[in-house]
């Protein structure tokens, strides 16, 4: 017998124009109060909110703008560090975790979106395939250049050497290596979306290497 979906109620939401991947980082800037509330009850509790995309509508709510049309697969964030610089405003950095689809969202009377979701399966692990290895190695290249930039803007702390070193296992990973891409490409929303939507990390690290293709950052290797 198949184990039942498990579902959240009331699931409280932030609509963005951006896609929050599974074990993606997201820094935020709060100051609407609907959030600022949203994000305090999730810090003192330990309760995730759900990150979904616009199909419409703002992020910040404006008179005279289009009402808010939410897409209907999001993901989970977690705070993981959050510092309140001036009253009114929060700065806080998020990790993604499992998917969720919206079955139903409402709109409470200060404009907050909450939902009752069903948590959608982990990507199954799958091991990159020697044809799709260029990509892996090739991101493994970009981040290192990332890390080196960002060290000499900002000295990072003696565990991030840890991190790199646990990163190692994630190149092998199809899912992992394929959310990276897609959260270092310059792409549009509604091809992030279709591809953190998926279902199948093999699928969808073919479909970013495709892509690395086009802009020759595999090399054509493949």
């Amino acid at each position: 017998m198949a184990t039942p979906a498990l579902t959240l109620k009331s699931l409280p939401l932030f609509p963005l124009d951006t896609v929050l991947f599974p074990g993606g980082r997201l820094p935020l800037q709060v100051f609407e109060v609907r959030y600022l509330d949203m994000v305090g009850k999730c810090q003192r509790t330990g309760a995730p909110f759900g990150v979904v995309g616009l199909q419409a509508g703002r992020e910040v709510r404006a008179a005279g703008a289009p009402d808010e049309e939410l897409l209907s697969i999001g993901t989970l964030a977690h705070v993981s560090e959050l510092r309140q610089p001036q009253a009114g405003l929060l700065h806080l950095r998020c990790q993604g975790s499992q998917r969720f689809r919206i079955d139903r969202a409402s709109r409470l009377p200060h404009g907050l979106w909450v939902a009752d979701v069903t948590l959608l399966p982990g990507d199954a692990t799958v091991s990159v395939p020697d044809d799709l290895r260029p990509a892996a190695d090739a991101l493994r290249q970009v981040r290192r250049q990332l890390a080196v930039r960002a060290a000499a803007e900002s000295p990072p702390p003696a565990p991030a050497a840890a991190e790199d070193a646990e990163d190692d296992a994630h190149y092998a990973d199809c899912g992992w290596v394929a959310n990276r891409w897609c959260e270092l490409l310059p792409l549009p929303l509604p091809t992030r979306q279709q591809l953190m939507s998926l279902d199948n990390p093999l699928l969808r690290l073919e479909l970013v290497s495709d892509l690395l293709d086009r802009v020759g950052i595999n090399g054509g290797q493949r």
